[in-house]
């Protein structure tokens, strides 16, 4: 394995335990909708702050363009995760009918965008678009501005 993909693996581990940690500390179940009663505090740090910390830190150890790409990754396995657990594990049977598609897939997305954004910050912050010296600098000659 390259380096490339080792500082990958490492960030996509290291992305996927800190946002199934959010999950846990926050306590939410993105997947049962439960009305209006389902959007609580602790519910929009689940979708927006968690993917967010999670995405920047997948940037942020993987330190080269592309981090913004590998950041989408720790919330969609986090929010798939969840799916098939609350489906074998349901107290009332099949949660697959229960499950609202048209609910589920708008949180996916927002949870992916926002681990998206922080991705995009951690890159930039870890520098993957700073000025290289390549050593063809362009330094005026001496007597070119008369």
């Amino acid at each position: 394995m390259s380096r490339n993909q080792k500082m990958g693996a490492a960030a996509l581990l290291a992305g996927i335990v800190l946002n199934f940690l959010g999950d846990m500390l926050l306590g939410v179940k993105i997947e049962i909708f439960s009305g209006i009663a389902t959007f609580t505090f602790p519910w929009m740090m689940d979708i927006f702050l968690v993917p967010f910390a999670s995405g920047f830190a997948v940037a942020k150890i993987y330190g080269l363009k592309g981090g913004k790409y590998l950041a989408c990754i720790p919330p969609l396995v986090v929010r798939s995760a969840s799916y098939l657990h609350l489906h074998y594990s349901h107290p009332h049977g099949d949660f697959f009918y229960q499950l609202n598609l048209y609910y589920w897939g708008p949180c996916l997305i927002l949870a992916v965008e926002s681990a998206n954004f922080g991705g995009i910050i951690g890159e930039v912050l870890a520098g993957a678009y700073a000025a290289r010296n390549t050593g063809n600098s362009h330094e005026l000659i001496k007597g070119e501005l008369s």
